[in-house]
């Protein structure tokens, strides 16, 4: 399987360049699979629909977020009804929208995407992001449920990434530091 993770997309160059680039390069690799972290797609500061939407037309097949989900108040309206859609999976029960989906790559492979925050120098409060990891692996196994499992962990210190890769090592395909 051919896959491409961007992010983080910042900004209106960063937003131009993917939505420019990407239906070539998706073409070029004949990528299966392409996932966009744009959780600072609007001016560095979240992301809105139209941009979103935008993302999703260019090519990506889901777009992850992160600490700046909220940023634009419209993010709250639409992440419960867009699937392709994803804010961190350890948010507090009752955040709308979801923090996982399973999604059909171009090739027909089965791909888990799951979204999770780390904790160290952001947000404290926020559900364990190794447990959040477990319960996503549990749910969707890697060579059961899964072809392939993908994690954006989004966080600030790259030891909780490096932990967070280590935990999951074996049992996910790519686990990518946004």
């Amino acid at each position: 399987m051919r896959l491409l993770f961007l992010g983080d997309m910042v900004g209106k160059t960063g937003r131009t360049a993917v939505w420019e680039q990407l239906p070539g390069l998706i073409s070029d690799f004949k990528l299966d699979f392409v996932i966009v972290n744009g959780e600072n797609a609007a001016g560095g500061f979240g992301i809105t629909e139209d941009i979103f939407r935008e993302t999703i037309a260019a090519g990506a097949d889901v777009v992850t977020t992160g600490n700046h989900v909220w940023d634009q108040r419209d993010a709250l309206a639409f992440a419960p009804r867009e699937e392709r859609f994803l804010r961190p999976s350890n948010f507090p029960k009752g955040t709308p929208g979801r923090g996982s989906g399973v999604y059909i790559a171009r090739s027909g492979a089965r791909v888990l995407v799951a979204n999770i925050m780390g904790r160290v120098f952001m947000h404290p409060e926020l559900d364990d992001p190794f447990q959040a990891g477990e319960r996503e692996l549990a749910a969707c196994p890697l060579g059961e449920q899964a072809d392939a499992v993908i994690i954006d962990f989004h966080a600030e210190a790259t030891s909780e990434k490096m932990c967070f890769a280590h935990f999951v090592d074996g049992r996910a395909s790519l686990v990518v530091g946004t």
